[in-house]
């Protein structure tokens, strides 16, 4: 909108003499309710001609200001409690993979404590509210920059792609992504986005119910651990191949130790590099004597991981000449080796 400065000059004492005469307003706010009386005696036809014209002016900024704006919700679950959140930034995917790496990285204890406080300026959504923009996301007006469902307690998040939809996949893996992608200091952002691309699209998991959780009569006791064959490091994980020498029935409430079926069971077991532990659930895989497979999940207790841990840490031993804690620390170190700057 146009405007025109008015300047008075008063001297000093003429100011705090008037000043003193006015009750509950200052002279600038006096001189200003004169000028909106002044305005009110105009002709009513001048002057509702120019409040049109104000009103449709500052309808027009509005509407300005709001197609330009650009801003990312998200849907966060993280410690059993779930946030609908809007962040004003222009938070892209890349963006908030290295926000997630930073953030789930840190060490223990340290703020920020939820990854919500990790977002800039935002404010509290309903479910309604976020499922609206993840359809003006789709539509691709250019407001919403990106939607997100991270879930840090299962370790899985979506992202909104305008091509494909929602597409998932692990935390670990995005952060893994963004590592490579921000490890060239000199690479240019188009360069960046494709290595972290390239390096999502081979991890992008199947939009497939979870793997159901097994349980069966009795838990895991020591005798029933033992591994075989190689350690196998996919990322920040190393998978251990158990071996089925224990009554599997007993413990998963399959149907496995029996001779009227052909089934078997292809038990893994994760150490996790960068949180140096057992990992909560063992994987599970049903093959049937029909060539058919099944995927599936069993809960370990802590007891249960505290058992685990000593046999993962002989195997590793036996096998690679290295503890467990030497096999994080090589990681880890192999991690921070050239790490960049993760906040974008």
């Amino acid at each position: 909108m146009r405007g025109r400065e008015i300047t008075l000059w008063l001297d000093e004492r003429w100011y705090d003499a008037l000043s003193k005469q006015l009750k509950g307003e200052t002279l600038e706010e006096h001189l200003e309710n004169i000028l909106d009386e002044m305005c009110n005696q105009l002709p009513q036809r001048e002057y509702e001609r120019i409040s049109h014209e104000l009103w449709a002016e500052q309808q027009a900024e509005e509407e300005a200001r709001e197609a330009a704006r650009r801003f990312a919700v998200f849907h966060v679950t993280e410690n059993g409690s779930s946030d609908y959140i809007l962040a004003e930034e222009n938070l892209e995917l890349l963006r908030v993979a290295c926000r997630l790496r930073s953030y789930i990285r840190k060490p223990p204890g340290e703020a920020p404590h939820r990854f919500v406080e990790t977002l800039p300026r935002t404010q509290r959504i309903s479910q309604e509210e976020f499922n609206s923009y993840v359809s003006e996301r789709l539509d691709n007006t250019g407001r919403v920059v990106g939607a997100y469902d991270i879930d840090l307690d299962s370790g899985d998040m979506e992202a909104v792609s305008i091509m494909d939809g929602w597409k998932r996949f692990r935390i670990r893996d995005v952060s893994t992504a963004a590592y490579f992608a921000m490890k060239k200091g000199n690479a240019a952002p188009d360069e960046r986005w494709r290595i972290f691309l390239d390096r999502l699209e081979e991890r992008t998991l199947n939009q497939e119910p979870e793997p159901e959780y097994l349980t069966g009569s009795r838990r895991l006791c020591a005798e029933d651990i033992s591994f075989a064959e190689d350690i196998i490091q996919n990322d920040n994980l190393l998978e251990f191949y158990m071996e089925v020498s224990f009554n599997a029935d007993q413990v998963f409430g399959t149907d496995v130790c029996t001779s009227e079926n052909d089934d078997w069971l292809n038990i893994y077991a994760n150490y996790d590099l960068e949180a140096r532990r057992v990992c909560d659930t063992l994987e599970l895989y049903l093959q049937r004597g029909n060539g058919d497979e099944e995927a599936f999940k069993y809960r370990l207790s802590a007891e249960e991981q505290a058992l685990l841990l000593p046999k993962m840490n002989s195997y590793c031993q036996e096998h690679w000449n290295q503890t467990l804690e030497e096999c994080s620390a090589d990681y880890l170190a192999e991690q921070c080796q050239d790490t960049p700057e993760m906040q974008m």
